[in-house]
């Protein structure tokens, strides 16, 4: 049975952008720049800040502890020293359903929303954060709920149950809707905005803010926090934030109908038909669990990450067994990365860049290295950073064309540095913050070099996931707090906030910080 539908990239951009109205010609004809924000807090001149940054948190209960909740009080003292929060995606699981906000994302977080002292007043498409969060979309933000599954849901089925009670997979009656959970939760949803005269109010109230590529959705903590779309850019302390949508350009070619492509085509349905037994076998066995009982209780944990596991590598091979199909590529929003980031190298008030998006191009976690969502992603930013090189020339004076980049997906906390790829991604630091609150990953056996072909391109410097076995198994959940150095070239030093469950209990970990 499936558990997760992913909906074409096609569709994710076509209702993305009825959602926020794109190009509308109120929009058009008030120049205003539906992908930029100006963060208005009084303290954007300012060089020397620092930043909150938390990934693939959306879970729910993990048998009588939180660890979502647990990332969010380790943050709470840095709140105030804080101007933002950065999240990488996967905001709610399993299937972004907004029937989960209030206990998967308005609960664990409810310091930092306004009203949050009686988190269950707020309701998800109203949330207006005292401290900027500022996410991007994961796949589970976007994924729909099985028919099957959805109907199964409805009734008092056996598999209801199952999924409910034992592996708290967090199903519930419908999905994302193809993100419109989330959009209704963070973007501004100009849709809902009819007739045409509460649009011509709304941007004249809301769009005031002044940038070089014209007016701009103003974002004011405590009073209005909604982004205007699904990838965005702002300017903070000299820096440029660039929020990118890497669930519609992620999907890899389809395999060449050739011997070759044959014989790898066979060996992905094969492994797929494997997943699938192994799936039916972890339903049945964690029907017989007791979720009362501690170590049966760890256990369940442990399925409901293989389960989760096991269905993000079926999605994978189904996109890459989808051979009938176009290959579809967001060429818009790369574009509009490569016109962004030409525009910010050649104005003499940035002093940096940073990147965000959800698909980590270079990871060591065990499941998520070698997928062809990774290597598509990869290519694909890689493009874009070849073409900005060719047409800055030496402006960046041999710095890497970004300083930093964040992703998610991976459940684990990794630093990893590119080396010399042939590409412009060679030199950038890569921070992976995937493990604020679901399940966690190994690290892959391969180890810490991640190699194309003969040539490695990456190693990781740093990797923070479940390890150990039995009783000694460890569980380090973690968020990260940044601090944005100097007045010329930032430097960015990178605190771990690290929460550890092991042996049933909660252990804070000291880490040193690291100096980018």
């Amino acid at each position: 049975m499936k558990l997760v539908s992913d909906p074409a990239i096609a569709n994710k951009i076509r209702k993305m952008n009825q959602r926020v109205r794109w190009q509308d010609p109120l929009i058009v004809e008030r120049n205003i720049d539906q992908t930029r924000l100006v963060l208005e807090d009084g303290q954007a001149d300012n060089p020397e800040f620092s930043f909150l940054v938390v990934g693939d948190s959306g879970s729910g209960r993990h048998r009588g502890h939180n660890p979502q909740r647990q990332i969010a009080e380790l943050m709470l003292p840095h709140h105030d020293e804080s101007r933002f929060m950065l999240h990488t995606g996967d905001v709610i699981y399993l299937v972004g359903s907004s029937e989960y906000y209030q206990q998967n994302f308005i609960e664990p977080y409810r310091e930092f929303i306004l009203g949050g002292e009686h988190p269950r007043k707020i309701a998800y498409d109203q949330m207006i954060f005292k401290l900027p969060i500022l996410p991007v979309p994961g796949n589970h933000d976007y994924y729909n709920l099985p028919i099957l599954l959805s109907l199964a849901s409805l009734t008092t089925l056996p598999i209801r149950r199952l999924l409910r009670s034992r592996l708290d997979l967090d199903v519930g009656l419908h999905g994302s809707g193809t993100g419109e959970a989330y959009a209704q939760a963070f973007i501004d949803y100009l849709k809902a905005l009819q007739p045409p005269g509460e649009l011509s109010s709304h941007l004249g109230k809301y769009y005031t803010g002044k940038t070089d590529t014209g007016l701009c959705l103003k974002y004011e903590p405590g009073y209005f926090t909604r982004l205007p779309n699904r990838y965005y850019t702002f300017r903070y302390g000299g820096i440029d934030f660039f929020a990118l949508d890497s669930n519609t350009f992620n999907d890899p070619p389809p395999l060449p109908k050739t011997k070759q492509g044959d014989a790898d085509r066979k060996i992905l349905e094969k492994r797929r038909e494997d997943l699938e037994q192994e799936k039916q076998h972890i339903i049945e066995t964690s029907a017989k669990l007791r979720p009362e009982n501690p170590i049966e209780a760890d256990q369940l944990d442990d399925f409901h990450a293989k389960l989760s596991q096991i269905e993000e590598i079926i999605v994978d091979i189904k996109k890459q067994l989808a051979s009938d199909k176009t290959m579809q590529t967001d060429i818009e929003q790369l574009d509009w990365l490569k016109k962004r980031l030409i525009e910010s190298w050649n104005n003499s008030e940035v002093r940096g860049r940073v990147i965000y998006f959800h698909h980590p191009p270079y990871v060591t976690e065990a499941t998520k290295w070698q997928q062809a969502q990774t290597l598509i992603v990869r290519d694909r930013l890689r493009g874009v950073l070849d073409a900005v090189a060719k047409e800055i020339g030496s402006l960046n004076q041999g710095r890497p064309l970004v300083d930093l980049v964040l992703n998610g997906h991976a459940h684990c906390l990794e630093h990893l540095e590119t080396m010399e790829t042939g590409h412009a991604d060679s030199h950038i630091h890569w921070l992976v913050c995937g493990g604020s609150g679901f399940s966690l990953r190994r690290q892959r056996i391969e180890g810490a070099d991640l190699m194309e072909g003969n040539k490695l391109v990456a190693r990781s410097h740093l990797f923070i996931g479940r390890n150990g076995q039995g009783s000694q198994k460890r569980r380090p959940y973690s968020g990260l707090r940044i601090d944005v150095k100097g007045d010329g070239q930032p430097k960015f030093i990178v605190r771990p906030l690290v929460a550890e469950w092991h042996q049933r209990q909660w252990h804070n970990r000291e880490l040193e910080p690291l100096i980018i």
